[in-house]
């Protein structure tokens, strides 16, 4: 809870003001008293009803599907709070959109991540705070300070409670070689082995199982990435898992962006529960019985007391 005097304030977007009515909660003070609407032609709109002038102001807005549209809702306040006269202004984006372009994979492509990351800075953000950056070197696209909140204490915690740690029959399962850091970061939590899935994609969406490196055998799997999309690639390995002799198959990720297909293929596969944080917020439909959805409030909260106090993050970054 927030203690002294300085002007906080606490603001949302339209992408999830659940999550940021939870982290105004936690941190004792009201949500901001915003409006971000559109014109009939779609064109977004944004009044800001009290004043802000020379106030800390942390603006709670993932970059999720829209994609376009949640962009310009945070850069249109981020530009509102600036010609207000506001103090400092962090992005708290527990999504970052567009990370998958981090780089050119082939001739001509765009790296969106970088210019998204231009686009912030220019809109007139003085901070970033975030969580689970699909590629790690995007930190190093932002020209102000950027910090990267790891989502996988959460998830492990979520396991351990489960009675999951230090069980003989329990590996971490790496879906892609990307992933292989994330997963024995995870599996060292649980006192887990770790095992890996050799994937090809053929094209953007797609992906085709090609191997398994580790032992799974009568093992309950746990399948872990930073981003579930399509869930092409996690349901895919589930299966695979279950046709390689696993006794059963969990899944967790920190960004459940779920598009497309996402919702049917999981539960259509072997996943027995598919564990997520809830960066983005999940859609009011009933085939969400293989879904679990942890929040992130608690440490975001953490980190904006943190940030607001001018004290070390370091501390949320120790088990």
């Amino acid at each position: 809870m927030i203690t002294h005097g300085k002007n906080i304030k606490i603001f949302s977007g339209n992408s999830h003001p659940q999550l940021a009515r939870d982290i105004a909660e936690i941190l004792g003070v009201p949500l901001g008293d915003a409006e971000v609407g559109s014109f009939s032609d779609g064109e977004i709109k944004v009044d800001i009803n009290e004043t802000v002038r020379g106030a800390d102001v942390f603006i709670v807005q993932s970059t999720n599907q829209p994609v376009n549209n949640h962009l310009m809702e945070l850069l249109i306040l981020i530009d509102a709070f600036k010609r207000a006269s506001a103090g400092r202004i962090t992005a708290v984006i527990p999504y970052y959109g567009y990370a998958r372009q981090d780089r050119k994979a082939k001739s001509r492509d765009p790296i969106t991540a970088k210019l998204v990351a231009d686009i912030i800075t220019t809109a007139g953000a003085d901070r970033i705070l975030t969580m689970d950056l699909h590629a790690p070197q995007i930190q190093g696209y932002f020209n102000i300070p950027l910090d990267h909140l790891l989502g996988a204490p959460i998830l492990a915690k979520h396991f351990v409670e489960k009675g999951m740690k230090q069980r003989d029959d329990i590996v971490v399962v790496s879906p892609d070689l990307g992933s292989v850091t994330r997963a024995r970061n995870f599996a060292d939590k649980l006192h887990a082995p770790i095992a890996i899935i050799d994937k090809r994609r053929p094209k953007a969406n797609v992906s085709e199982i090609m191997n398994i490196i580790g032992d799974v055998r009568d093992k309950a799997c746990i399948l872990i990435d930073d981003m579930i999309d399509t869930a092409g690639t996690i349901a895919n390995a589930a299966n695979a898992l279950m046709d390689l002799g696993a006794k059963e198959v969990y899944a967790c990720c920190t960004h459940g962006v779920l598009s497309g297909p996402a919702f049917e293929r999981i539960n259509d596969s072997a996943i027995k529960e598919l564990v997520m944080l809830n960066t983005i917020k999940l859609p009011d439909i009933p085939e969400l019985h293989k879904f679990t959805s942890l929040s992130v409030a608690p440490i975001f909260a953490e980190a904006i007391r943190r940030i607001y106090d001018d004290v070390p993050l370091s501390k949320l970054f120790e088990d």
